[in-house]
This record gives structure tokens, C-alpha cells and sequence, in this order.
């Protein structure tokens, strides 16, 4: 069990180096400035896909919807799986599941929480009024909270990672289907976000991490080693 647990934390001390590294050189060549910059020069130097029918209203408020919708079907299926006999070979697999996408959730929740830092459409370079306070400035303590990191909506999406190592438990040659549709909508929910200023696209990246992270993990624990 040891050897697994220093196993589990090596791989995950190596990624999150590696991915600490890139958000280094991120935040040195101005990435997340220079695609919203772009962005907003493209809607005419102002938030004009904010509140439409398509970005609020189907991609983020039906978004949330159908990722609740996903998870309640999952915590049904466990729920059945103690009862319905062809269900009871999936039940450590479908706990795996909801375990791993409702932690990713409240895990990036937490953190938004957390840590202030304002969204685009909050800054005085794109029509708001705040200046721009880095991940690890100090941020003066007369500047109101700001709950925009990293990436909640995204979260939505990035938490359906969990699928790749779920398929790959029950049905192996699904595993990269599984990992196509979190990616997926994690993607479209993230760049819906970032159109609507609300989200950098580091924020994403981060999200992005911290679900793989958790679902990595889970997956040591409650899943075979065939998985891996």
C-alpha cells in the first residue's frame, strides 16, 4: 500500500512540475493577454457575446444542467447497482465515477473561493474597473474578492475526464470516447466562458488539472491495476 501511495505521488509531484513549468512561461509571454486580447478586439473592444441566447443561456446555464443531469444519472446507476444484479459488476466502477467528478467539482469550487483573482471583464484593459492582480502578487487588501479562478463552468466538462479511466475499467476500447467527450465539454465550456470575458485561458488549464488530478488518483485507489 506504501509503495503504491509514493508511486501515486510521484507521478502526480512529476505532472504538476511539469505543468507549474508551463504556466511559468504563460505567465512570461503574456499567453492569456494575447488570446483575450484578440478576442475582444474581435467583438468589437467590448463583451457583446456576454448575455446571448447561445453563450449564457444553452452553453452555461444548460451546460451546469446537463452535467447535474450526467452526474444524478451516475449516483442512480450506483444507487441501482447495489439492488439490480446486472448492474452489481459496475458498482466499484460507477462509485469511482460520481466520486471522482463531484471531488473535481468541489475541489475547483473550493479554490475559487479561495483565491481572488478577477476575471477579464472585470479588468480596466477590457471596460471594467480593476486592475489586474497575478496568481501569487499580493493583492491589497481595499480590493473587493473575486471568485473567477480557476475555471467553475469548465469544471462542468473537465470533470467527465473520469470517463477515460471509467471505460477503461468496464469496457477498455471506450476509454479514448470517454476521454474525447470531458475534453469535449470541457473545451466548449471553457471557450464559451472566455468569449463572455469571463475566464482566461489559464484558468481552463488549471481546471483542467486539478480534474485529471483527481480523477488520476481515484482511479489508483478504486479502480484494477489494469487500468494503468
Amino acid at each position: 500500500m506504501r509503495a503504491a501511495l509514493l508511486n501515486v505521488l510521484k507521478s502526480v509531484a512529476s505532472a504538476w512540475l511539469l505543468f507549474l513549468i508551463a504556466m511559468s512561461v504563460f505567465s512570461i509571454l503574456n499567453i492569456d493577454f494575447t488570446i483575450t486580447d484578440v478576442i475582444y478586439r474581435f467583438q468589437g473592444n467590448a463583451w457583446a457575446w456576454k448575455d446571448t441566447l447561445i453563450t449564457q443561456d444553452i452553453l452555461h446555464k444548460g451546460g451546469k444542467w446537463l452535467s447535474l443531469a450526467m452526474g444524478l444519472a451516475t449516483l442512480l446507476l450506483l444507487i441501482l447497482s447495489t439492488v439490480v444484479t446486472r448492474l452489481k459488476a459496475y458498482r466499484t466502477p460507477l462509485l469511482y465515477l460520481f466520486s471522482a467528478t463531484l471531488l473535481s467539482a468541489l475541489l475547483v469550487a473550493t479554490i475559487k473561493h479561495l483565491v481572488s483573482m478577477e476575471c477579464p471583464w472585470d479588468l480596466v484593459r477590457y471596460g471594467g474597473a480593476r486592475d489586474f492582480i497575478g496568481l501569487l502578487s499580493i493583492r491589497p487588501s481595499s480590493m473587493p474578492a473575486s471568485a473567477c479562478f480557476p475555471a467553475g463552468h469548465a469544471s462542468a466538462g473537465y470533470t467527465w475526464i473520469a470517463l477515460y479511466f471509467f471505460f477503461a475499467a468496464i469496457r477498455p476500447h471506450w476509454r479514448w470516447a470517454g476521454l474525447a467527450l470531458g475534453l469535449g465539454l470541457g473545451l466548449t465550456f471553457g471557450i464559451t466562458q472566455q468569449f463572455r470575458g469571463a475566464h482566461f485561458l489559464s484558468h481552463d488549464l488549471w481546471t483542467v488539472m486539478i480534474c485529471w488530478t483527481v480523477s488520476f488518483v481515484l482511479s489508483r485507489f478504486l479502480l484494477p491495476p489494469s487500468v494503468h
